[in-house]
Order: C-alpha cells, then structure tokens, then sequence
C-alpha cells in the first residue's frame, strides 16, 4: 500500500490509494467565525461516516469531531465538512492554516446550506487570491469514484427552483475544495426523520457523499 504523507510542524496527515478497515482515522466539521450556524446538519456526518464504513470499507472513527481552522489540529483530518446558511468571517490565522492544509494535502467540502454562498466565495479568495471557482465536468472523477452521477449532484432540497451545482478550487490541478449549492447534500445524510426525505433521496445524497470521501483519501 502506498501513502502520501505531508509533515506539517510536528503533524502528519496522509492519504491512503486504497481503503482499508486496518487504517483508523476521524473526519471533522469546521467551526467558524461570524455568526453563522456552523454546527447545522448535526446528524449529517456520523450518518455519512457509517455509510462510508460499510461500502467504502473505510475506518472512519464514528464520532464526528470539530475543528477550527486556526487550530493545528486541522491536519489530523484528511477530510473536513463546512456548512450553514449564514455569515462567515476567516481570520487572517484561518487563511493561512487552511491554504496549508489544503496545499498539503487536505479536503474542504463546503456544503451549502442555503444562504451560505455569498459569505463564503469571498473569504475563499481570502485563502486562494489566485484561484476561482469552476464548475466541475459531470465527467470528472468526484461523479464516479464508488458510484456513478452522469448528471452531476443529486438534487436534494429545493431551493431556488435552479439546478444543483458543483464547484471545485483546483491548485496545481489539484481539486482542494469541492463546494455544492442549490443541492444541500448535507442535508440528505440527516436521519431520515430530520427532513422527511425519501430513501431514495438520502441513499443519493450518502452515495455522492462516499464519493467525496473516497476522492480526498485517493487524490
């Protein structure tokens, strides 16, 4: 088995080029500054985590952890999870941190959750000046790691009445940060008594989500 392995100060965070139950490992959502309701989809991780434990083979610890970006402890998660619907403030020691991790080796999901977009697209420019958003081919690998999205996202909740899009910041060809609006897929991988969502629909929106997880330990 291969690893990439990135020394960041006395931490090490690596990526993994197949799954593996022997390997343990946490993923985290992100608390930020601003007001905004960072702590939103409380059930969305640890039902995203046993999903991916059963068919992606991982070992994801169960318990979902939280992080602020400032922390160095940032760079024990291969995978972090940003959501909410309101303001967003990155401090100057966020920017920096973060741009670190992403560039050595960590994922950002920016899931948003409906308001979220015009608060966070600035404070992204923030971390990466020279890079924009794009719009990512439904044929690119985030569609079809574990399972097949020839359309691109799912749609999960309805919002605006336009069609679920994906944006990605790609550094050094790279994609560091895959950012989703008009789609709340977060908001699929809630129990199911959360929003009322059929099962069909959060199966969609756990199997897109595996194929995130799957991308950030294999790229």
């Amino acid at each position: 088995m291969k690893y990439r392995i990135f020394i960041v100060g006395c931490l090490i965070l690596f990526g993994s080029s197949s799954f593996t139950k022997r390997h343990s490992f946490q993923i985290a959502k992100v608390k930020y500054s601003g007001g905004g309701d960072w702590y939103a989809n409380r059930t969305a991780l640890p039902n995203l985590i046993q999903f991916c434990n059963n068919y992606l083979a991982t070992n994801i610890d169960p318990q979902d952890q939280v992080v602020e970006l400032s922390s160095t402890d940032i760079y024990n998660y291969p995978f972090i999870y940003l959501t909410g619907h309101g303001n967003v403030v990155f401090s100057d020691k966020d920017v920096d941190n973060l741009r670190s991790y992403l560039e050595a080796g960590g994922f950002l999901h920016i899931d948003d959750n409906y308001g979220l977009e015009k608060y966070i697209r600035p404070q992204m420019k923030k971390v990466f000046p020279e890079l924009d958003f794009v719009e990512l081919p439904f044929t690119h690998d985030i569609y079809k790691k574990k399972y097949e999205f020839p359309n691109g996202l799912p749609k999960i909740h309805e919002h605006d009445g336009e069609s679920p899009k994906g944006y990605g910041l790609l550094y050094k060809g790279r994609l560091v940060c895959f950012f989703d609006v008009e789609c709340d897929l977060g908001n699929g991988w809630e129990d199911a008594g959360v929003y009322n969502d059929s099962e069909e629909t959060r199966q969609k929106a756990l199997k897109m989500g595996a194929n995130l997880v799957q991308y950030a330990l294999t790229h």
